[in-house]
């Protein structure tokens, strides 16, 4: 009882009350941040969504857009296929078509020519080139509208969206001096991607050209021939009249020699005019 009414004594034993309990206080401090500090590392080591998803539903999210990403390439391969075989379609048919096909791009230039164009134009290679380069010699013979060339044709067809085909028939030289006449067909065309481009259809016309000219003068020398074997006619049928109406013997061998001679240069007339188309068959068989 002297030892606990002791002052010194109850002095120690609150101090050691109070050491204890800041000891026990400590360790459940030390406790809990323990506890937040790994918490907080938990957290900063799991992986995070906005939306907190699960673990599970954010594989199975990935793994459904590696599928999709997957059939969208598949769909871009195949459609790939389809465009890379549509042009080996186009570029089939156009070189197998007997007219020359070109094709301008927006800026002017010619980006595809096909092998009759190229033999038409007599160039080994188009592409790069521009309408004033290509057909800069060619005489205008002829045209629906008001172009006055080729190269203003492709401007306005690069220009305008919706505008009629334009038909112009021209007089060209190659660069190997080959004259010919040539009847182009300039119009527009939209790509794929919606940029207006422009083509032209070339025909060589040189052949056709010549026939017509043939015709042409044929049809004159068969005008001519037709008179001057009515002007034989009258003069033969003239000599006849003087011959039946005459009665002196030296005067109807003088009209029959003039029947005669005037018949043989009619026959002569008529002989050339029929030789002519042989010749000609003979020179195109031996052409060929």
């Amino acid at each position: 009882m002297r030892i606990l009414g002791n002052p010194i004594m109850l002095r120690m034993g609150l101090g050691l009350l109070a050491a204890i309990f800041a000891f026990v206080m400590g360790m459940l401090m030390m406790r809990r941040m323990r506890r937040s500090l790994m918490e907080e590392s938990s957290l900063a080591e799991a992986p995070s969504t906005p939306e907190h998803f699960p673990l599970h539903t954010y594989h199975a999210v990935i793994q459904q857009l590696k599928q999709q990403k997957h059939e969208l390439l598949s769909e871009q391969q195949i459609e790939r296929r389809r465009a890379k075989a549509s042009e080996n379609i186009s570029a089939a048919v156009l070189s197998n078509l007997s007219s020359g096909v070109v094709f301008f791009t927006p800026n002017g230039l010619i980006r595809q020519a096909n092998g009759a164009a190229k033999h038409i134009l007599g160039f080994a290679s188009l592409a790069g080139m521009n309408a004033e380069e290509v057909f800069g010699s060619a005489t205008l013979l002829s045209a629906s509208g008001t172009h006055a060339d080729v190269a203003h044709a492709v401007q306005a067809g690069l220009r305008e969206k919706k505008t009629p085909p334009r038909h112009l028939t021209l007089r060209y030289v190659t660069p190997g001096t080959e004259e010919r006449i040539l009847e182009v067909t300039v119009t527009s065309v939209h790509s794929l991607n919606g940029e207006i481009c422009a083509a032209c259809l070339i025909n060589d016309q040189t052949e056709v050209s010549q026939i017509r000219r043939q015709q042409t003068l044929r049809g004159e020398m068969s005008a001519e021939m037709a008179l001057e074997l009515r002007n034989s006619l009258a003069t033969i049928s003239g000599y006849a009249q003087q011959l039946a109406a005459s009665g002196d013997a030296e005067l109807a061998q003088q009209l029959a020699a003039d029947i005669a001679a005037e018949a043989a240069h009619l026959d002569q007339t008529i002989g050339g005019f029929l030789l002519g188309p042989r010749v000609e068959k003979v020179e195109q068989l031996r052409g060929v």
